[in-house]
């Protein structure tokens, strides 16, 4: 049966639901509406794991193809505290700019008969569509005109950052922390192509009021960022894009999904601390679930509610996760005057909801012992889950 679909937000989940649908089933009408120019994206690059690429390749081969082979990767961590290092093996990870990976979406929806139009902005559910997809981002209008149905819950963290670019590509994933007579500060660094990187800083609120970055304007702000990392940056600048400004992240959960004809996707209905790099892997695979449930059930009600139920479910451990990676970044004098090997593998850890309740030494202890004792495994295993799903009732 031919169904008209409207994607709201040329994102990568809009646009990747726009090519499973019409890989489905090729009669359906699909046009995704985007309201910036052709061209112009925020961010720098986005990262992604093996297993979104193996998922890739099962949905779509012919994108999957396309991402990896525009991609850079990684299978090392390296952490720099004060004038130390240490670099670990890691699982493999990749980068892509978010510029290109947009691209790549765009050309194989439109190749498949995907209609994006550019400049095109709706904050009301068109007329005439049997589904319409809120794939509008954090802010989404559509969204927000409904808050009180879909159960809109933001909370804001403590911490200020800022998303950068930088001409230095990194040749493993880079943390930097740097000491400053006002508190630490920190950067988030990996490459996404071969002559760029994405740089993400982050300080708590008194640094950041400390260093006067509440006050420096951008050409300020950046060249204050380049002198405390110069160590990491070797010389290279960066970048700011425009309307590039810090930020306190803002995490977003929805009770429910779906109102009638009308779905969330991606940042509109769920957003996880940038420390984890789920973001854009969460958003397709939130299309690959969306359009997996329109495929199975011939009724679009119950389409919608088991995608939204299964999504939530999904996200139950991702989110904990989340929650517990950006608390311990708020929390980082308790661990950064460890030696780096050990501080490094609690950052490692950083997603354990056992983590903040363990003294760090002992916590490095347990943990070194847990890794050559199947017990301990075991019983790290069964506790992590079940801490997660106690934390998001209680966030309920």
């Amino acid at each position: 049966m031919r169904v008209k679909v409207v994607c709201v937000g040329g994102g990568p989940a809009g646009l990747y639901l726009a090519i499973l649908l019409k890989r489905q089933d090729p009669s359906h009408e699909i046009t995704v509406h985007e309201r910036d120019p052709e061209g112009s994206t925020y961010g720098w690059g986005v990262t992604y794991w093996r297993h979104l690429l193996d998922r890739l390749r099962a949905h779509d081969p012919a994108s999957a193809h396309e991402i990896e082979a525009h991609s850079v990767r990684w299978n090392e961590g390296v952490a720099h505290v004060r004038e130390l290092s240490t670099r670990h093996h890691s699982d493999e990870g990749f980068g892509i700019g978010r510029h290109r990976l947009l691209d790549l979406l765009g050309a194989r929806a439109r190749a498949l008969g995907v209609r994006v139009e550019f400049r095109s902005e709706l904050t009301e559910p068109p007329l005439g569509a049997d589904l319409v997809v809120a794939a509008d981002g954090v802010h989404s209008a559509l969204r927000t005109g409904r808050s009180g149905h879909f159960g809109t819950r933001i909370t804001t963290g403590r911490n200020h950052y800022i998303w950068l670019g930088t001409t230095k590509v990194f040749d493993a994933f880079t943390f930097a922390f740097t000491e400053t007579a006002h508190g630490w500060i920190w950067a988030y660094g990996y490459g996404y192509s071969g002559d760029h990187s994405t740089c993400v800083v982050e300080c708590a609120p008194e640094t950041f009021t400390g260093l006067g970055l509440d006050r420096a304007d951008e050409g300020e702000s950046l060249a204050l960022l380049e002198k405390l990392f110069a160590d990491v940056l070797d010389g290279h600048p960066l970048i700011a894009r425009s309307g590039a400004s810090w930020q306190n992240f803002r995490t977003l959960t929805n009770h429910t999904w779906h109102h009638g004809n009308l779905v969330l996707l991606g940042d509109a209905a769920h957003t996880t601390h940038y420390s984890v790099g789920a973001g854009t892997t969460l958003a397709l695979e939130d299309a690959m679930c969306l359009a997996g449930a329109l495929r199975t059930h011939a009724g679009l009600p119950e389409a919608l509610t088991e995608y939204g139920r299964r999504r939530r479910a999904e996200l139950v451990a991702v989110q904990s996760a989340a929650r517990y990676s950006a608390q311990w970044y708020e929390n980082l004098p308790r661990y950064i005057h460890l030696p780096p090997h050990r501080m490094f593998a609690l950052l490692g850890q950083r997603h354990s909801p056992l983590l903040p309740h363990v003294p760090p030494q002992l916590y490095y202890g347990l943990d070194k012992a847990a890794g050559q004792l199947e017990p301990l495994r075991r019983l790290k295993r069964w506790l992590g889950p079940r801490a997660a799903r106690a934390l998001h009732a209680r966030h309920r």
